[in-house]
């Protein structure tokens, strides 16, 4: 799966039960989807992801999630809800506008990753859960590796 990282992250996301436990990795267990798509890219390409590589691109992600993904996809939660008094239509109509932007701000995200990474070294392509299990202990928190399992099945 050569090419861009974005178009890399669509065509992974797009495959049956990715979207699912990419959300559930990041809603349950405290992962970043962008941040686990980046690092299945890197394996997919062959790129080197040593432990500066990925803890640079962490805090760049965290950062990221602290001022653009966490506060956009909060508001849309909150939203969900409904809010009083406001026009369920109208309410809906900005839902959406909010996910479009919490979307566009994940493929910010994305491309500053792509712009921050080394190039392919030329070796195979590194196994998908491997490296989900690193970038999760990289980032932080427990995620239970069954779901890292199902999830490079997934993307078999």
């Amino acid at each position: 799966m050569s090419g861009g990282l974005w178009r890399f992250a669509l065509e992974v996301y797009a495959r049956p039960g990715v979207e699912a436990l990419l959300l559930e990795l990041q809603d349950r267990h405290g992962q970043s989807a962008p941040f686990l798509l980046w690092r299945l890219w890197m394996a997919a390409e062959a790129r080197p992801a040593d432990p500066e590589i990925l803890m640079a691109a962490a805090e760049l992600a965290r950062g990221w999630e602290t001022v653009a993904t966490g506060p956009l996809r909060a508001l849309r939660r909150a939203q969900a809800g409904g809010v009083a008094r406001a026009p369920a239509q109208a309410l809906q109509a900005l839902r959406a506008q909010v996910k479009a932007l919490e979307l566009e701000a994940e493929r910010m995200l994305l491309e500053m990753l792509e712009a921050s990474s080394p190039p392919p070294s030329g070796q195979p392509a590194s196994a998908p859960a491997p490296a989900l299990a690193e970038a999760a202990r990289v980032w932080g928190g427990a995620a239970p590796p069954q779901l890292f399992r199902r999830l490079s099945l997934a993307l078999a």
